[in-house]
């Protein structure tokens, strides 16, 4: 029998215990039915004795029921094998009082245990050292039968029955072996093609994930290209209409008083609306400079409570935050960049939040943290509406935003990406409509594990 790799011996063993409980318990089944029904040929064969033979089949009968019980009970499925043993004894034992009991050696129930060692030997897909087992308790039985019965032994019928018996078990223990050399070998082939498809779906995906990464890195770039020269071309329009407010806030001094409120009013709309122009340059300017800052060790802690800062007067008292956040947890990255992602992240969540009515839970926002192999992740998941799963492919799109006009570029999570993908991390998002959405982090714990992602 071929022998099963290291790596296969546990999967093996509970195959091997789950295919032989199932088919002890059909053996069982079998037995119940097939061993009182013979009790016609015991009618044909011995008429004087077929009612105590018959009672004797339904007792065996009983205790095979008795041991179908057993099999799914703890011990059962313990010593499963044993209890095929136990299967195969009861019948055996049987039939070897009704050899006893007739003509001992000149019985013809001797074909019976025969013909429960094959039939067991194919329902049961024995191993080879339960069949030799088997075949030595089948050969034990009959010849106990045999030589302690009542009746003289007849040489020759006893040598032609044992050599009969013998040779049954002979072909028994072979079949047996070859057929379980076929099972090991079908298990191992059938294991190898499992661990090699999932490797394939591995491969694919990572592919696939590769291939995304690659599709959004060239906007990211063709973006970078398009805002350098919008960058160039926005700044200096910017500088003279700031250059301009300032003049005009001086010389709005020297108006009538009853003319300063709006006057006042109309410069502010005015600079605002500059600032909300400067805001966007500031954020297209992060494609055009994509690593001009270094990276270092960073204490999670103080990124995520600068981040918190930020947004203070969008949270108040409205929203619920909760913090799990190991001591001295830190990520290599630049610090300015992460709170600018933790940032985003955080306004997108409570953007969300507003959408969502909340009846029987609070809106909250859990931020937390954790080391696994080398990798320092953070994550922000929120309770809000989720993202629909048709949206989930384009957030990182650059100016896609399901906001209104008006209320987001667009470029929040795209500035997110690039800078988690400078700094050697991945970002990824987990999210069910109408209950929650996790966005994490995964960043090199330290320098020497940049290179890792």
């Amino acid at each position: 029998m071929q022998s099963i790799p290291k790596e296969f011996a546990t999967a093996y063993q509970e195959y091997d215990r789950d295919i032989t409980l199932r088919k002890t318990q059909w053996g069982c089944i079998l037995g119940i039915v097939l061993v009182p029904v013979f009790g016609g040929l015991d009618y044909i064969a011995y008429p004087k004795q077929a009612l105590s033979f018959f009672l004797l089949r339904l007792l065996c009968s009983t205790l095979m029921a008795g041991l179908y019980l057993v099999l799914k009970t703890d011990f059962g499925k313990k010593y499963y094998h044993f209890q095929g043993l136990v299967l195969l004894f009861l019948p055996s034992a049987t039939i070897a009082w009704m050899v006893f009991a007739t003509e001992g050696t000149a019985s013809p129930y001797y074909a019976g245990l025969t013909l429960v060692l094959m039939v067991l030997a194919v329902v049961l897909d024995w191993p080879i050292w339960q069949s030799i087992v088997s075949v030595a308790l089948v050969l034990a039985l009959y010849l106990t039968a045999c030589l302690f019965s009542r009746w003289p032994v007849d040489t020759r019928l006893f040598i032609n029955h044992l050599f009969f018996l013998i040779s049954s078990g002979i072909a028994i223990i072979a079949g047996t072996y070859y057929h379980s050399g076929v099972r090991v070998r079908e298990f191992v082939s059938r294991s190898e093609l499992d661990n090699s498809r999932k490797a394939l779906e591995v491969s694919l995906r990572q592919l696939k994930e590769n291939e995304a990464q690659l599709v959004h890195s060239e906007k990211l770039a063709s973006l970078g290209r398009m805002s350098a020269g919008m960058i160039h071309e926005i700044n200096n329009p910017l500088n003279f209409a700031t250059t301009g407010l300032f003049t005009l806030r001086k010389k709005g001094k020297h108006l009538a008083p009853d003319q300063q409120a709006d006057y006042a009013e109309i410069l502010k709309d005015v600079e605002e609306g500059v600032n909300r122009v400067k805001t966007i340059v500031s954020d297209l300017r992060m494609f055009t400079h994509p690593d001009t800052e270094l990276r270092d060790k960073v204490v999670v802690a103080e990124v995520v409570a600068a981040a918190l800062r930020f947004l203070n007067n969008e949270s108040k008292d409205q929203v619920q935050f909760e913090q799990e956040l190991p001591a001295n947890h830190t990520i290599w990255a630049n610090k300015n960049k992460l709170i600018h992602v933790l940032t985003n992240l955080l306004q997108n969540s409570l953007d969300a939040l507003k959408t969502k009515t909340f009846k029987d839970e609070k809106p909250t926002i859990r931020i937390a943290g954790h080391m696994e192999n080398g990798v320092s992740i953070l994550s922000v998941r929120d309770n809000g509406p989720g993202i629909a799963a048709n949206l989930l492919d384009k957030i990182y799109d650059p100016f896609f935003t399901t906001k209104d006009v008006g209320e987001g570029m667009g470029l929040g999570l795209s500035i997110c990406y690039r800078i988690v993908r400078e700094a050697k991390g991945k970002i990824s998002v987990k999210t069910e409509p109408g209950k929650f959405c996790e966005f994490t982090l995964e960043f090199p714990a330290s320098e020497k594990k940049q290179g890792t992602h």
